[in-house]
C-alpha cells in the first residue's frame, strides 16, 4: 500500500513539473523574446551596437577616412605618472589623433590644422588622464590609457570624430 502511495505522489510531482514546464515555455520565454526585440530596437534607435563594447574606432572606418593630428608636431610630451613607491616615475610618449574626415566634426573644427589651434586644451586633457596611472599600471594597461584619452577627445569634439588614439615611442621611467 505504501509503495502505491509513494508512486501516486511521484506522478503527481512528475505531472506538476510538466504543467509548470509548459507554462514556462508558452508563456515567459514569448515574453522574453519580445523584451530582446525592444531593447534591440531601443538600441538601434540610439545607434549602439550590441555586439561590440567600442562605440567608435579606426576598424570601421576605411583607412582612406582617416587622418592624423601630430600633437606636439610629433615631438614627445614628458608627463609626471602617478606615484606609487615614492618615486618621481615620468612616460615620454608621441601621440597622434585619428581623426574621420567625413565626419561633421571634421568641417566644424578644420581637420589637424584646426586642431592646432586647440592643441594646448589636447595636451592639458591628455596629461591629466596620463597622471592618475603608476608606471605599473601604465605599462600593463596602454590601451586602457589610450581609451581613456579616446574617451575624453570624444566628449570634447563628438565621437564621430576623433576615432583614435595612436601612442608612438613610448619610454616610462
Amino acid at each position: 500500500m505504501k509503495k502505491n502511495l509513494m508512486s501516486v505522489v511521484i506522478l503527481a510531482l512528475v505531472l506538476a513539473n510538466f504543467v509548470l514546464t509548459g507554462l514556462l515555455v508558452f508563456t515567459i520565454i514569448p515574453e522574453t523574446r519580445n523584451a530582446n526585440k525592444m531593447i534591440e530596437a531601443v538600441c538601434a534607435a540610439i545607434d549602439l551596437e550590441l555586439s561590440s563594447g567600442v562605440t567608435t574606432g579606426t576598424s570601421n572606418i576605411p583607412i582612406d577616412q582617416i587622418e592624423t593630428f601630430q600633437i606636439n608636431e610629433g615631438e614627445p610630451m614628458t608627463m609626471n605618472l602617478a606615484s606609487d613607491d615614492g618615486k618621481n616615475h615620468y612616460v615620454v610618449v608621441s601621440i597622434a589623433l585619428s581623426m574621420n574626415i567625413k565626419s561633421d566634426g571634421y568641417k566644424e573644427y578644420g581637420g589637424a590644422t584646426g586642431l592646432q589651434a586647440k592643441e594646448a586644451i589636447i595636451k592639458n586633457n591628455i596629461n591629466t588622464i596620463v597622471r592618475k596611472y603608476t608606471k605599473t599600471e601604465f605599462d600593463e594597461n596602454m590601451s586602457q590609457v589610450q581609451n581613456a584619452i579616446l574617451a575624453d577627445m570624444q566628449s570634447l569634439f563628438g565621437s564621430d570624430f576623433v576615432v583614435g588614439v595612436n601612442f608612438a615611442e613610448v619610454q616610462t621611467e
